[in-house]
């Protein structure tokens, strides 16, 4: 195989690995999501029941256990935290990666973003200014 033909290859399996990485990462992205979606119908079908005193059966792998309602939804809000974490870890990943993507590929940087959303204090520091 000569230069340019080895060249082209090398380009193409870096290419193929960068959309592969891309595409993993919103795949975990989206598996992340339904996780929390089941966890938040979880946390709300407790709430519709009646006292905190009485236990709950909660699923672990292939098991169910009974739990004190308070303790599930205990657990069930601090996976919400990590899961909520990860997320958002994975999100701003990704955005590297697209762009890396897009680097290799030659084409132009994604315009806006990067972009991410007013703080709560700098909302607070607008709303200040408007209302003057």
């Amino acid at each position: 195989m000569d230069a340019v033909s080895q060249r082209v290859l090398e380009y193409m399996i870096e290419v193929e690995e960068a959309a592969e990485d891309v595409l993993t990462t919103k795949q975990q992205i989206v598996d992340l999501d339904t996780k929390r979606n089941k966890n938040r119908e979880a946390l709300n079908a407790l709430k519709t029941e009646m006292s905190d005193s009485e236990k709950v059966k909660v699923c672990f792998g292939t098991m169910f256990i009974k739990f004190p309602k308070s303790k599930t939804r205990e657990m069930i809000q601090k996976d919400q935290e990590q899961l909520e974490k990860e997320i958002n870890d994975l999100r701003k990943g990704l955005k590297a990666k697209v762009n890396h993507l897009n680097e290799i590929q030659g084409k132009p940087e994604l315009r806006g973003y990067n972009l991410s959303p007013l703080s709560t204090d700098e909302i607070k520091a607008m709303n200040n200014l408007l209302k003057r």
